[in-house]
């Protein structure tokens, strides 16, 4: 608040106004607003006006916002640009129905870890004195503990649901699983399994769910470190009953492929889109018939370089009824698409060819290894004789046979009937490998180091949250070709040096803020700030 001296030209009467800034957020810049409270008398003292003379009315207080006792210089362009995007894609709003106690500080330590690359959190005081953040105040490092301890299922599942309602309803979803290996031995999900990442550590694994249009996650789950993908579709079909998601369409790869798991989608009425191995009777059946015709003119597609042919055959829907105690027995409608992929094929034949140099040295220096015996004994006819000494004699029939299927792969599906739109999907699939990349490496997920369970389940809520902001960043980036001058770290630096100055009765006041810095945040979807 300061005073405002205006001289009235016309009768010489110099007015005294009280001026107070505050932030406009219809026109996103600062304003001010004045109030006469009186003018000045021939000596220079000011004579108040007449309402000020007067007792005022005692008014109840109104809750608002709490203001400002210090005079603060805090950076705060990449946290505005998080603020935006919050009320953007309704997290804060969802987050503050779930957790209202709790919501800023999760935001906080959202933003944390996506501003600080790969650090831990007991970094997060050194940070906070420095930046603008939701919660406003340090969380030290007991006090992320016990936040990440008092986040709840129920909470969560409601985060789920107020985010899944919030999707594109006829996009597909993407479903994938990693693995995050642990050093701990008490969380009781820490097994040893097929580690995704070949890291000789038990783990866990965490199954996402991800919009392929939106680009955005809105599910996960957290799963034991034994349970092999094809396992976790049961649980995964449940929730989305639970969470009322509605109308659904899976893309998965092939190792969530079943005959029970494909049953299960068509018992749930579900779309999907479901890659399998080329060696199943029912794909072997369709791909022997067009092994030698699918590779014409006709079936190429120049932009993937690849020959394509779909056929729609009858799929043996089977339906176990317990409390019947009977089966159900049917014949549903599927499309087979099939894919050949010449410079996959010469790749694959390129390696086998290695790997049969690796196993023929082996054999005729007579330095055989034990893991390689079933490939010694599929692959080559051995004889060892006193002059001759020892004789490989490839096996070509069987060395054909693995060379037959080189180069091909299958989807299937039982809505999309075009071999094109159906590819074109699938490989958008790998926006969820992305975001596992980005859980792991930039949200230092890599590995847990938390010893409990509810402080796990915490923390990994905690950096979905910040997964969520760092997908949108990265999708519109993508879509604006930001990446051809930044990269993600840097983008966020760059806006990150932006400052704000807090005083006491006065608004939020941002420093300058070059034309680079406005045009990136309208690139990103959101309105700059507006400096003075």
């Amino acid at each position: 608040m300061a005073l405002v001296y205006v001289k009235n030209k016309k009768s010489g009467t110099t007015y005294v106004y009280e001026s107070t800034n505050y932030w406009d957020k219809e026109k996103q810049q600062s304003r001010s607003k004045r109030i006469c409270i009186g003018k000045l008398d021939e000596s220079g003292n000011l004579i108040p006006s007449k309402r000020f003379n007067e007792p005022q009315p005692v008014l109840p207080l109104k809750r608002g916002p709490v203001p400002v006792t210090q005079a603060k210089q805090s950076f705060h362009g990449a946290t505005y640009l998080f603020d935006a995007l919050g009320d953007k894609l309704g997290i804060t709003k969802d987050l503050k129905g779930c957790f209202p106690d709790a919501y800023k500080q999760i935001l906080s330590i959202a933003y944390y870890l996506i501003l600080e690359d790969r650090n831990p959190l007991s970094r997060f005081p050194k940070w906070a004195r420095t930046h603008k953040h939701p919660y406003g105040k340090n969380i030290p490092s007991q006090r992320s503990s016990e936040l990440f301890s008092s986040i709840t299922e129920e909470g969560k599942e409601q985060f789920f649901r107020l985010q899944g309602k919030r999707r594109i309803e006829n996009e597909y979803w993407a479903y994938d699983t990693t693995s995050i290996s642990s050093y701990s031995e008490s969380l009781k999900q820490v097994k040893y399994g097929r580690n995704k990442d070949h890291d000789p550590l038990a783990q866990i694994n965490l199954a996402l769910l991800f919009g392929e249009i939106s680009n955005l996650p809105f599910y996960y789950r957290k799963l034991p470190g034994n349970i092999p993908d094809v396992k976790t579709l049961k649980n995964l079909l449940a929730d989305m009953d639970f969470l009322e998601f509605g109308k659904v369409k899976l893309v998965m790869d092939r190792g969530f492929y079943s005959e029970a798991n494909v049953n299960a989608l068509y018992q749930h009425h579900l779309k999907f889109l479901l890659a399998t191995k080329v060696s199943l009777k029912f794909v072997r059946r369709e791909l022997d018939q067009v092994r030698d015709t699918i590779r014409t003119r006709t079936n190429y597609n120049s932009t993937y370089q690849l020959h394509m042919h779909t056929a729609m055959i009858p799929w043996a829907y089977t339906q176990k009824r317990p409390y019947k105690g009977d089966v159900i027995k049917d014949t549903r409608r599927m499309y087979l698409h099939l894919y050949y992929n010449g410079e996959k094929a010469l790749e694959h034949e390129n390696k086998l060819n290695i790997l049969l140099d690796q196993l023929e040295s082996e054999l005729l220096s007579d330095k055989r290894k034990p893991e390689h015996e079933k490939l010694y004994n599929k692959y080559f006819d051995v004889t060892i004789t006193p002059i001759r000494g020892i004789k490989v004699i490839p096996k070509q029939e069987a060395i054909d046979k693995a060379e037959k299927d080189y180069g091909f792969f299958a989807l299937i599906s039982n809505e999309i009937n075009e071999p094109l739109e159906a590819l074109e999907i699938y490989r958008n699939k790998d926006l969820v490998e992305k975001a596992f990349g980005n859980l792991k490496d930039r949200l230092n997920m890599r590995r847990t180091t938390v010893s409990s369970e509810s402080a796990l389940e915490g923390k990994l809520f905690v950096q979905f949250v910040a997964l969520v902001y760092l997908s949108y960043i990265k999708k519109q980036m993508s879509d604006q070709l930001l990446y051809k001058k930044y990269t993600m770290q840097e983008l966020l630096d760059e806006l990150d040096v932006i400052e704000c100055f807090e005083q006491p009765g006065s608004s939020i006041r941002f420093g300058e803020i070059t034309k680079k810095q406005e045009e990136l945040y309208r690139k990103l979807g959101v309105e700059p700030p507006t400096s003075l």
